[in-house]
């Protein structure tokens, strides 16, 4: 039985290579503007223009994907004989995920044979990309689902997300932080470093004064790195490609990994981190 891996929109994957490994994604809905618009890595509203409405001052808003939409993801996939494994963003972050198992469960309903597998990434950004990366390897080299599935519920809690943000101003709005703390930190040239947590939630592991020292502190903790050598390591940013581009120079003095792959953060988390946001990710013994 052929296998097929979905996803959601928020792996942050590129778009190229979404196309030419034909994963399957389902786009997070998000609005801007007044505008509502589908997360299709930046082909209807492009990174850039993104990014310049979060810098005139826009709040844009996500949205869950649905029950509903996930259904009929499910079902199509279903009925050309496929075996699904969906992996999708973390559960501690949205409700998306809860609906993806109300539609596995609707499905088996109507169709009780139905091979539907749905995996709580714990992550977010490319963090859950990353994983996704990975379970696409194996399938490309004849993996079994079985065998797949068993290799990302081992590996998840092996993903590192290390980010960090330019300005708190984004982190207020979305009620992370206290309006006096982004005060204070933006006055003091806070630059918070964050992870992702074992139960897939942010958590501010250091405030850093200043970018610079923020980065470092960042590259610190590849230390962490299992079997560099074998790894894609990957760098997601919030329209700062420079910052990127000197992260990855950076990161390949440090550590001697396969490959090191560029990308935007997508609108889905960009709208809570705003521009200037840094994310790292690799493999690790633990988070």
């Amino acid at each position: 039985m052929n296998t097929v891996i979905i996803t959601d929109s928020s792996c942050d994957l590129a778009y190229d290579y979404i196309n030419k490994n034909n994963i399957k994604v389902i786009p997070f809905p998000y609005s801007i503007n007044g505008k509502d618009y589908i997360d299709d890595f930046g082909n209807t509203l492009g990174y850039e223009d993104f990014y310049n409405e979060l810098r005139n001052g826009s709040m844009p808003s996500t949205s869950q994907i649905s029950s509903y939409t996930f259904e009929q993801e499910f079902k199509k996939y279903v009925s050309e004989g496929s075996s699904v494994i969906y992996i999708g963003f973390s559960s501690a972050l949205s409700q998306t995920f809860h609906n993806s198992i109300i539609a596995r469960n609707n499905v088996l309903e109507d169709v009780p044979d139905a091979d539907i597998t749905v995996i709580d990434s714990k992550s977010a950004s490319v963090g859950l990309g990353a994983i996704v990366f990975y379970a696409n390897e194996l399938l490309n080299k004849g993996t079994s689902k079985e065998k797949i599935v068993d290799w990302v519920e081992i590996n998840k809690l092996k993903t590192n997300h290390w980010f960090i943000i330019d300005s708190l101003e984004h982190l207020k709005r979305g009620g992370r932080i206290s309006s006096a703390s982004a005060t204070v930190g933006t006055l003091l040239d806070v630059k918070p470093l964050l992870n992702v947590d074992d139960e897939g939630k942010l958590d501010v592991v250091k405030k850093v004064r200043g970018r610079k020292k923020a980065i470092r502190e960042m590259l610190g903790e590849l230390q962490f790195i299992k079997n560099p050598e074998e790894q894609t390591l990957f760098i997601n940013h919030g329209d700062c490609l420079k910052d990127a581009e000197q992260l990855k120079e950076l990161v390949l003095k440090e550590v001697n990994v396969k490959d090191v792959v560029i990308n935007y953060l997508g609108p889905i988390i960009g709208c809570h981190t705003g521009p200037g946001m840094l994310c790292m990710v690799f493999m690790g013994d633990k988070r």
